[in-house]
């Protein structure tokens, strides 16, 4: 647990990060069909080209099942798990503007939050366009999210305006993951160029976005009654437990397309894989991090948080690598 004394950033400074932060969206901004040269060569989508094939980072692609296949299996699979989670972050993009507009209904007129969100879910428009368009040009037959949350998608989108301060740890459960293997993946090498020219875009937005939803939630959530606080700590851990396995494990029609066996998902994504269990742990430091300042994980609700495997040491920064961690 943290032992750094917290205070709750004032109006005025949050107004100043509202202020950068829309600045910044002016300034730095990406199109999907101006940025990105879909007909250079360099980008052209061959479905055999072995640039597909998992990094050992990917939990899949370090599995010795995974690296026992003859080199073209290795490919398929590869270029079908690399699409369906572009497909689900794709998905979870729509239910972030599905949520998002429903919150800015509810804004009162000369709210600086208005300015920003709407600068940020312009730019998920843009990260849904070019999402998609690489889902079509590479493996438009993928799945994506699983069905229990394609279901429920409009029921959560609701909570933006029913309760917004769940909704924005909803988004920290899609983003933050999204962003932590995209990230491990450039680091290791990266894999087809045009994903990788698309992950970098997603990237350097992603991190406004992921700072606005720290900063909001950090201005708004202290502010909330007790009853409020214990019910959103003790749905918070549940909320990053699902949208951890929504982001990193394939969906059951994923799985039967790219056969993989029943055994090799257990071995993978089961709750006794502790590489996974790591994984999931690290990726959620920094939201641990923040609901332990804002007062929601505490010695009441940490059970919870155990017993949904996102426990653990919280960050000491934004952003902490894990190896400073362990």
């Amino acid at each position: 647990m943290s032992t750094t004394t917290y205070e709750p950033q004032g109006r005025q400074a949050y107004d100043a990060t509202l202020q950068r932060l829309s600045e910044a969206s002016v300034e730095v901004h990406f199109q999907a069909f101006k940025d990105i040269d879909w007909d250079n060569p360099e980008f052209a989508v061959d479905p055999n080209d072995e640039r597909w094939i998992l990094p050992a980072v990917d939990p899949l692609g370090g599995h010795p099942w995974y690296r026992s296949l003859p080199k073209e299996r290795q490919v398929q699979i590869g270029r079908h798990r690399l699409v369906a989670m572009t497909k689900t972050g794709t998905q979870f993009e729509q239910l972030l503007l599905l949520g998002g507009t429903q919150f800015l209904m509810g804004l009162e007129n000369g709210n600086p939050e208005f300015r920003y969100f709407m600068h940020e879910l312009t730019e998920e428009t843009h990260h849904i366009q070019m999402f998609q368009e690489f889902t079509n040009r590479a493996c438009p037959e993928v799945s994506g999210a699983p069905q229990w949350l394609m279901t429920t998608i409009p029921l959560i989108g609701m909570l933006g305006s029913w309760w917004p301060t769940l909704f924005f740890q909803i988004i920290l459960a899609g983003e933050e993951p999204i962003d932590h293997l995209q990230k491990d993946v450039l680091r290791a090498g990266g894999t087809h160029p045009l994903l990788n020219r698309l992950m970098a875009i997603h990237a350097a937005e992603e991190a406004r976005h992921i700072g606005f939803a720290h900063a909001w939630l950090e201005h708004h959530t202290p502010s909330m009654n007790i009853v409020n606080k214990m019910a959103l700590g003790l749905m918070v851990p549940l909320v990053l437990r699902l949208g951890f396995g929504a982001i990193v494990i394939p969906s059951k029609a994923d799985q039967k397309m790219m056969g993989i066996p029943d055994e090799v998902m257990r071995e993978v994504f089961g709750r006794r894989n502790a590489d996974m269990n790591k994984v999931r742990r690290d990726v959620c430091a920094d939201v641990r991090m923040l609901c332990e300042q804002v007062g929601v994980l505490n010695a009441v609700t940490r059970p919870v948080w155990k017993l949904w495997g996102v426990d653990g040491r919280a960050a000491r920064f934004r952003s902490e690598p894990a190896s400073a961690r362990d």
